[in-house]
């Protein structure tokens, strides 16, 4: 998951552990990446203060994933780092970031993201 994923429940009421699991139909663990973990905690502590209660609520969506602690030399952002590790472990993104979509498409990475406001879709399931 990158930062943006955590903050639809907020933007647009959708619980995104509930709509995940229907959508993958099965359960699932959620990763949270270290670099994400940092980008949402500077938000909280730096942002402006709409951005600060999102990212603080975030921050507690981010205790029900997997955290995983990803090498600050392996990525030059929190979304390079996503990259490199959905492309060595095989794993589906969740991300509303059109660039960071892009990307893991490129590279033949799954995505999720949210479609019309409303539901959770993947791109590139095989």
């Amino acid at each position: 998951m990158d930062s943006n994923a955590l903050f639809v429940p907020l933007q647009l009421k959708i619980d995104i552990f509930e709509a995940l699991e229907t959508l993958l139909g099965r359960k699932f663990e959620p990763i949270l990446l270290s670099s994400i973990k940092q980008e949402l905690e500077t938000i909280a502590e730096k942002g402006p203060p709409k951005m600060r209660k999102w990212a603080s609520y975030a921050l507690k969506l981010a205790e029900k994933c997997a955290f995983l602690e990803v090498e600050d030399k392996t990525a030059k952002s929190p979304d390079d780092a996503i990259v490199e590790v959905a492309k060595k472990g095989n794993c589906l993104v969740f991300t509303n970031d059109r660039e960071l979509r892009k990307r893991l498409r490129n590279i033949s990475v799954p995505v999720i993201y949210v479609r019309q406001k409303s539901r959770l879709e993947i791109d590139g399931r095989a």
